[in-house]
């Protein structure tokens, strides 16, 4: 099962909540992601959840490409 320390990859505000919670959350509750950044995303993009971006298809390519190269 995979796990993950939420204080490093959330803001403050959002360490406490649920999963669907943190999904339905705008991409600036994430730590290192401002308001402006998630406005650009959802211009870009239609990026408007930290769910929306985990199931964007070019973050899910670039994690495909990582992958292979960690694996080699």
């Amino acid at each position: 099962m995979a796990s993950i320390d939420l204080d490093k990859v959330l803001d403050k505000a959002w360490a406490d909540k649920s999963l669907p919670e943190i999904l339905a959350a705008p991409v600036g509750a994430l730590k290192g992601v401002s308001d402006r950044d998630g406005e650009l995303l959802q211009e870009a993009f239609g990026v408007k959840t930290v769910a929306d971006l985990a199931n964007l298809k070019y973050v899910r390519w670039a994690q495909a490409l990582a992958a292979l190269d960690a694996a080699k």
